[in-house]
C-alpha cells in the first residue's frame, strides 16, 4: 500500500508541473463543447392519450345476432397504417407544413421526417389505450400535429368501419350469387345422374340385388310352371290318343298295325328311349330333357292329327263330352305353355340385363354419395351465407342507430414549456467532465514524456545508485509572493470555469422559456 501511494504521489507531482496547461485545456474543451451544445436544435415533444371504448352496451344484447367486428384489431390496423402517404399529406396540410415544400425532394424529405417523428403506440396492459406523440422544433406546431393526428385517427377508424361494412355486404352478395350458381349446377348433375342410372337407382341402390334375386326367383318359378304345363299337355295328349285308339280299334285295326311301324312311331320310340337314359342323369328341369319331351309331344301331336284326319268325323267321338272336355283342356294347356314361355324369356332377359350392370352398382352408389355430399355442402354454405347477409343488414342498422365504438381523449395534446430534447444540462455537464478528464489525460502524458525527479526515491530507482543526500530549495520572499499570486490566479480561473458552467446552463434555461 505504501508503494502504491508513493507511486500515485509521483504521478500527481509530475502532472502538477503542467497544471496551467491542464487549466487551459479544460477551458478550451469546455467552451467548444458548450458552443456545440448550444447549436443543437431544440425539440418539443407533444403527447396525447386516447381511449378506444370497444365495450359497448349493445354488444352483449346482440351477441349471436349480428356480425361482431373485431374493433380492437381494426383499431390496431389503423394505427399501423396511419403513417401512409395519403395520411401524411393530410397532416401536412392540417399543420401548414406543406408551405415549407418547394419541390418534390423537399416533400420526400418532409415525409421521411414526419414518419420518423410521429408515433402512435398502444399500451401493453390495455390494448384500447393509445398514445400519440410528435417532436418538432416549434411548440405550437408539435401540439397542432398531435391534435391533427387524433382527428385523422378517429376519421380513419370510423371511415374504415363504414367501408368494411359495405365491403362485407358486397362480398357476401357476391358469394351468395356464386353459391346459387354452384347449387344449380349440383342439382343439374344429380338429376342427370339419376336419369342415366334410373335402372340401378330404382327403389334405391341397396335394393338392386334384391330385385335381381326376385327376377331370378320369378324365372325359376315360371320355368317350373312351364314344365308342369308341358307334362300336363303330354298326359292329355296320351289320354286323347287312348280314347281315339279305343274308338277306332275295330275300324282301323289293320291301319294301326301298319302305323305302329311307321316312321313317326320309330322316332317317338327312339326319343323315348333317349329320354329314359337321360332321366338317369338329369332332372326334368334340364334343358335337354325339356327339349326331348317337347319333340316327343310334337311327334305325338302330328301322329294324332294324322289319325284325327281319319276319325274326326266319327260320331261317337264328336258326341263324347269327356273327349270334348279333354280337347278343351289341351287347348288351354297349350295356350298357357305359350304364355309361360314368353314370361320365361322376359324374366331371363331382365336377369341378364341386371347381371350385366351388377358391377356398376358400387360405382353408382359411390358417385351418388359424392353428389349428395357436394350438394349438401354447397346447400349448407348457401344457407349460412343467407344467414350472414341478414346479420350484416342487422349490423348496419345497429351502426346507423347507435355507436358501437367510442373514442375518448384521456389526455389532450400537451407540450411542456421547456424543450423536451436535447437535455442541455446533462450535455453541458458531460462536456465539462469530459474536458476535465481529457485535460488530466493529456497532462499525464506530458509528465511521462518530460519526467523529472521530485525526491531521492525516484532518483535512486531511476539510476540504481545510492543517494547520499539532497539540497532543499528555499524560495526568497519575492519568489514566495509570485507563487502566491500564481496560485490565486489559478484558483480564480478554476472558479471562473465553474461559474461559467453554471452561467451557461442558466442562460440556456432562460432562453428556452
Amino acid at each position: 500500500m505504501q508503494v502504491i501511494l508513493a507511486q500515485i504521489s509521483d504521478y500527481f507531482w509530475g502532472a502538477w508541473r503542467f497544471r496551467w496547461v491542464m487549466l487551459a485545456l479544460v477551458w478550451l474543451i469546455s467552451i467548444a463543447g458548450w458552443i456545440w451544445v448550444a447549436t443543437i436544435p431544440e425539440q418539443y415533444l407533444a403527447t396525447a392519450r386516447i381511449y378506444v371504448d370497444t365495450n359497448s352496451i349493445l354488444r352483449p344484447l346482440l351477441k349471436g345476432l349480428t356480425v361482431q367486428p373485431d374493433l380492437r384489431q381494426r383499431t390496431a390496423l389503423v394505427s399501423r397504417t396511419l403513417l401512409s402517404r395519403p395520411n401524411l399529406e393530410k397532416l401536412m396540410r392540417m399543420t401548414d407544413l406543406d408551405l415549407q415544400v418547394n419541390n418534390e425532394q423537399d416533400k420526400e424529405d418532409l415525409f421521411k421526417k414526419l414518419s420518423e417523428k410521429i408515433s402512435l403506440t398502444g399500451d401493453r396492459r390495455n390494448s384500447s389505450l393509445y398514445t400519440a406523440s410528435f417532436k418538432h422544433k416549434d411548440r405550437d406546431t408539435a401540439k397542432l400535429m398531435v391534435q391533427s393526428l387524433i382527428s385523422v385517427f378517429t376519421e380513419s377508424t370510423l371511415g374504415n368501419k363504414r367501408l368494411d361494412s359495405n365491403e362485407a355486404q358486397t362480398f357476401i352478395e357476391k358469394q351468395i350469387a356464386d353459391y346459387e350458381v354452384r347449387l344449380k349446377e349440383a342439382e343439374t348433375r344429380m338429376v342427370d345422374f339419376k336419369q342415366r342410372n334410373a335402372a340401378v337407382l330404382n327403389g334405391g341402390v341397396g335394393k338392386y340385388y334384391e330385385r335381381l334375386q326376385e327376377v331370378k326367383n320369378s324365372a325359376s318359378e315360371v320355368r317350373l310352371q312351364l314344365s308342369e304345363m308341358e307334362n300336363r299337355r303330354v298326359e292329355l295328349e296320351r289320354q286323347l290318343e287312348d280314347d281315339q285308339d279305343e274308338d277306332s280299334a275295330l275300324l282301323y285295326t289293320g291301319m294301326d298295325e301298319i302305323q305302329s311301324n311307321s316312321p313317326l312311331d320309330l322316332r317317338i320310340q327312339s326319343l323315348q328311349e333317349k329320354l329314359d337314359r337321360l332321366s338317369l342323369k338329369y332332372t326334368d328341369r334340364h334343358p335337354e330333357m325339356i327339349q326331348i319331351k317337347s319333340m316327343i309331344s310334337e311327334l305325338k301331336l302330328k301322329k294324332r292329327k294324322n289319325r284325327s284326319g281319319s276319325t274326326k268325323n266319327t260320331p261317337e267321338l264328336l258326341n263324347n263330352p269327356v273327349y270334348q272336355q279333354k280337347q278343351n283342356m289341351l287347348a288351354e294347356t297349350e295356350a298357357t305353355i305359350a304364355e309361360l314361355k314368353v314370361r320365361a324369356e322376359e324374366y331371363d332377359k331382365r336377369a341378364k340385363e341386371l347381371e350385366a350392370k351388377v358391377n356398376e352398382v358400387p360405382e353408382v352408389e359411390a358417385r351418388l354419395k359424392q353428389l349428395n355430399r357436394d350438394y349438401g355442402a354447397i346447400s349448407a354454405q348457401h344457407a349460412k351465407l343467407l344467414q350472414r347477409r341478414e346479420s350484416a343488414f342487422l349490423s348496419e342498422d345497429l351502426e346507423e342507430g347507435a355507436s358501437t365504438i367510442k373514442f375518448r381523449v384521456i389526455d389532450p395534446p400537451f407540450v411542456p414549456l421547456k424543450p423536451t430534447e436535447p437535455n442541455k444540462l446533462l450535455l453541458n455537464t458531460g462536456v465539462f467532465f469530459v474536458a476535465i478528464i481529457a485535460s488530466i489525460g493529456i497532462v499525464f502524458l506530458l509528465s511521462l514524456l518530460y519526467p523529472v525527479f521530485h525526491n531521492r526515491r525516484t532518483l535512486r530507482r531511476a539510476t540504481g545508485l545510492p543517494v547520499l543526500g539532497c539540497v532543499t530549495f528555499i524560495p526568497s520572499p519575492d519568489q514566495e509572493r509570485k507563487a502566491l499570486i500564481g496560485g490565486l490566479v489559478y484558483a480564480s480561473l478554476a472558479l471562473f470555469l465553474v461559474l461559467a458552467f453554471v452561467g451557461v446552463n442558466m442562460s440556456q434555461d432562460i432562453l428556452s422559456i
